[in-house]
């Protein structure tokens, strides 16, 4: 478990025959708000117009009677 701790990676066999895979959970990793913000900064401008009308065809704003 330690070794998985540490990022590494193990095969796991049956009588010697590859079953499966055990590797670490990927951890969230910080991001400096300056890296996020360069990254928005250089990001296509949003058409908020557009932006709301493919909302309203992929979710009705009728409410639904819970069965």
């Amino acid at each position: 478990m330690r070794d998985l701790d540490d990022g590494e990676t193990f095969i796991v066999t049956r009588n010697g025959v590859p079953v499966g895979e055990l590797l670490p959970l990927r951890r969230h990793r910080f991001v400096p708000a300056e890296t996020a913000v360069a990254v928005f900064r250089a990001a296509p401008p949003v058409d908020d117009e557009r932006f709301r009308a493919g909302l309203d065809a992929a979710a009705s704003q009728e409410p639904m009677p819970r069965g």
